[in-house]
């Protein structure tokens, strides 16, 4: 089965771990940056209304404190 993305691209994580990515990484992070403060709201929101199960999952994903 494909592996489908989540927040990132393959390539998005390619240009990330690159310490000198130039112009290319820092456009990435700036599409990183626009996909986590407008689209990704608005997924939130549609979890919220409909499926709100789903949208706790992702809270247990993104809010674990993985520092320990």
């Amino acid at each position: 089965m494909a592996r489908t993305r989540a927040l990132l691209t393959e390539r998005d994580r390619e240009l990330l771990a690159e310490e000198d990515g130039g112009n290319r990484r820092y456009q990435a992070i700036s599409e990183i940056r626009s996909r986590i403060t407008e689209e990704m709201e608005t997924d939130i929101e549609i979890l919220r209304e409909n499926h709100p199960q789903l949208l706790k999952e992702l809270r247990e994903i993104v809010c674990e404190d993985k520092s320990g």
